[in-house]
């Protein structure tokens, strides 16, 4: 039986909507324009919808499929994914033209800032499956305009202060959903959630829908990768596509062999098993630019499989009586996990192509733009190493002690 929503839920959740549209459809008509600068044919536009639409299908089929595992939150977890999705594309637009409007007093748009809108949403959709069954419609569209601001935020400061290029700004949704929706889950504790619940059940229909979603998420995750990567240097978003699969390919076969070995009966849990075969195409991401060769994305999948199957079958119950937060979905293990370690691997791989090995490992590298000076070509990109640090490499030794 489905639950019932009280009365109070109804007379709130109709104004908030049309409150909230009302409020779009009055800024996108006074400040927001179609970006017009594209070939009278339409070229640029016709050549990047495809990828467009691979995200598109990405973000609405497979995140909605993936949460409909649990009985009694099938319908709400693939119809509140597209709510929310939406809602906070609309949002989305407005603030990441934010700049557009206050320099030219328009925000103009395209399918690129549709795009990068959308990636924006998927932040909230990764945290809404941290606390799947324990809110409500209401709650699921302030959350998602409140963590979109926020990832906004953290991008255009990364952008602007660190000077972080827009592809690794954006890549990291996967870290910033996963930790903003644990830090919801724990908010919204309650005792007795350390128990098994009737609400927690799920069967093999629901599981079923759920691995379409994964199937979906998993074969267009390459182009959601790539989509943002600039195509100055040839071959440098093939690269890109090529590494997501076989990172993907390698955490689709590792996740199904620890998961056998992690299961008391040495069975495929598949419930358990779905979203780990997506930890390759989360930390490849986060890693990408650092990526030279086809192995190194192979490594970094295998290394993100092993890491989200364990973490899914032994953190999110001692994340639960350890520090009161209760993962439905068990984001941490799916995105936060393989999002921390495709950090750390992008780190290493890049201390190994700088030619200057004295950089301590623990400094935080970023990727700079091609015009500033001491860069190096790697994978067809160029990176610097702008730290704190580098104020050391250019004092003589005799100085520094």
């Amino acid at each position: 039986m489905a639950p019932q929503y009280a009365p109070s839920l109804r007379s709130r959740l109709t104004p908030l909507l049309l409150v909230l549209q009302t409020g779009f459809i009055i800024i996108y008509a006074l400040y927001v324009e179609i970006d017009s600068n594209v070939n009278a044919d339409g070229s640029i536009s016709s050549s990047f919808y495809p990828t467009f639409q691979d995200v598109n299908v990405m973000v609405i089929l497979g995140f909605g499929f993936l949460n409909t595992f649990l009985v009694r939150y099938g319908f709400s977890g693939s119809g509140f994914n597209l709510l929310v999705a939406v809602i906070a594309t609309q949002w989305a637009v407005v603030l990441n033209g934010m700049e557009s409007w206050y320099y030219r007093g328009k925000i103009r748009i395209d399918l690129r800032s549709l795009l990068v809108a959308e990636m924006c949403s998927v932040s909230a959709l990764i945290s809404i499956g941290a606390v799947l069954g324990k809110t409500n419609p209401v709650h699921l569209i302030l959350i998602a305009l409140l963590e979109v601001s926020g990832f906004v935020l953290n991008k255009w400061l990364l952008q602007s202060l660190l000077h972080v290029q827009t592809l690794n700004s954006i890549m990291l949704l996967n870290i910033f959903g996963a930790f903003f929706g644990l830090m919801l889950t724990w908010i919204l504790y309650r005792q007795g959630s350390e128990q098994q619940f009737e609400k927690e059940k799920f069967d093999s229909t629901t599981g079923l829908f759920s691995m379409l979603g994964t199937m979906f998420v998993w074969m267009f995750w390459p182009s959601f990768n790539a989509v943002l990567v600039d195509n100055w240097t040839p071959g440098r978003k093939l690269g890109a596509v090529c590494s997501t699969y076989l990172a993907l390919a390698v955490s689709a076969v590792t996740a199904a062999a620890v998961s056998v070995l992690s299961s008391p009966k040495g069975k495929l849990h598949l419930i358990r098993m779905q979203s780990c075969i997506l930890a390759g195409g989360v930390a490849v991401g986060v890693s990408l630019p650092g990526i030279e060769h086809p192995w190194e994305a192979m490594i970094i999948g295998f290394a993100a499989a092993v890491v989200s199957t364990i973490g899914h079958r032994y953190l999110k119950m001692h994340m639960m009586l350890a520090y009161q937060c209760h993962d439905t979905c068990s984001i941490l293990s799916t995105y936060g996990l393989p999002g921390l370690l495709g950090w750390l691997a992008q780190l290493l791989l890049q201390i190994r192509h700088c030619e200057d090995h004295t950089i301590p490992l623990c400094c935080v590298s970023h990727l700079y733009p091609p015009h500033h000076h001491h860069t190096k070509p790697v994978n067809g990109g160029y990176y610097r190493f702008s730290t704190e640090v580098e104020l050391l490499e250019t004092t003589p030794r005799q100085e520094m002690f």
